[in-house]
């Protein structure tokens, strides 16, 4: 799944939301992996958060890439997730949960 959001902010002070709002929204969330990187005035803020799906019994990610250029954000949200068949993914609900989660905290904080 991806979806991408645009809003006016500080990229710190979202990510620093989505730390807090991702990791109390589940027993099994975790951030996995963080980073930033920069070009002259731009910033990415990078985060990975992983968390167990019950429904799919799976552990499922999402990855969120926050591109900020002043107070100009525009931010991408992707998940990801284990699924038991070889040849197409037959269980999505962890996923598209983990997403309705980080799209209702991006919306809350703009």
């Amino acid at each position: 799944m991806f979806q991408t959001r645009s809003l006016v902010g500080s990229a710190d002070a979202l990510a620093a939301h989505l730390d807090g709002t991702i990791a109390r929204g589940s027993v099994s969330a975790s951030i996995e992996h963080s980073g930033e990187l920069s070009v002259g005035d731009a910033r990415v803020v990078l985060r990975t958060y992983e968390r167990y799906s019950i429904t799919g019994s799976n552990r499922v990610t999402l990855s969120v890439t926050i591109l900020a250029v002043g107070d100009r954000l525009e931010v991408a949200l992707t998940t990801s997730g284990g699924s038991e068949a070889v040849f197409f993914k037959l269980n999505t609900f962890g996923e598209s949960a983990f997403m309705d989660k980080a799209v209702d905290a991006i919306d809350a904080f703009a």
